[in-house]
């Protein structure tokens, strides 16, 4: 695991989005797992400016982390109504490059059948030869995309109930500034897996801001524990890059600015 630390929240996206972008120059029909939430807009922002530059996308296949169930994209509504994970992307990142539509995979909060969905998932991404870097973000309370704390190490593609500190946090980040009421947000969410997110070839988990900056020191440095999802990254076997700005590392232990 390679901890890199970054003075501010601009370095540290744009070291990540080279990391990415490096990965789709090596291998120009990678797959890319993909993390929703404010902290990778930075490093989409710069994969847009890449693109911009000439990276190329067309032959790129994505699978995002996660979507909450009884939510799909509506491009028909402003993007204030729709909380979409999949409206997120589309506005984000994936409508400013050239992929495929086809190529594109997120969990369909919509299905009228949410256990076959997960099954299939997990097969698509088997077919897609698996997923070569793990874009990731970090909760508050440890978890990754929405394995909550208690959440098999070993999981898979499921549907999962959010906690109240998911629910709030989520909450404060999307909902409230829409004006839609908190009891109008959804309770669950299709979720990939931590064993899923395990078999990744390469890892870049991402945190900024002093109020992660507890859980990072937990999730790095701290037990191996279901609790904290994020620890999952101590017993990772491929290759581990932890991307943070110099507040989310502050209660490190042992750190080297690089």
């Amino acid at each position: 695991m390679e901890i890199i630390i970054k003075e501010t929240y601009a370095e540290m996206s744009k070291y990540a989005a080279d990391l990415i972008a490096e990965t789709i120059r090596n291998k120009p029909d990678c797959v890319l797992g993909l993390a929703t939430g404010s902290t990778p807009i930075g490093t989409y922002q710069e994969l847009i400016r890449l693109h911009k530059e000439g990276l190329d996308f067309s032959r790129v296949k994505t699978f995002n982390l996660d979507e909450y169930l009884g939510v799909g994209m509506d491009l028909k509504k402003p993007y204030s109504m729709d909380q979409s994970y999949a409206r997120f992307m589309h506005e984000e990142l994936l409508s400013h490059i050239n992929i495929k539509k086809e190529n594109i995979h997120i969990p369909d909060g919509l299905t009228k059948d949410p256990e076959k969905l997960c099954k299939e998932y997990e097969k698509e991404i088997t077919r897609a030869g698996g997923i070569d870097l793990q874009l990731l973000g970090i909760g508050r309370d440890g978890h990754w995309a929405f394995n909550e704390p208690g959440s098999s190490l070993t999981s898979r593609t499921r549907v999962e109930a959010l906690t109240k500190q998911t629910l709030d946090d989520n909450y404060e980040a999307f909902y409230k500034k829409a004006g839609i009421p908190r009891e109008e947000m959804p309770h669950y969410a299709i979720t990939m897996g931590i064993g899923t997110i395990l078999e990744a070839r390469c890892i870049v988990m991402l945190a900024s801001g002093t109020k992660k900056a507890d859980i990072i020191a937990k999730a790095l440095e701290g037990p191996v524990t279901s609790e904290v999802t994020a620890s999952a990254i101590q017993i990772y076997s491929g290759r581990a890059h932890v991307v943070l700005d110099k507040q989310a590392a502050s209660k490190l232990k042992s750190t080297v600015l690089k």
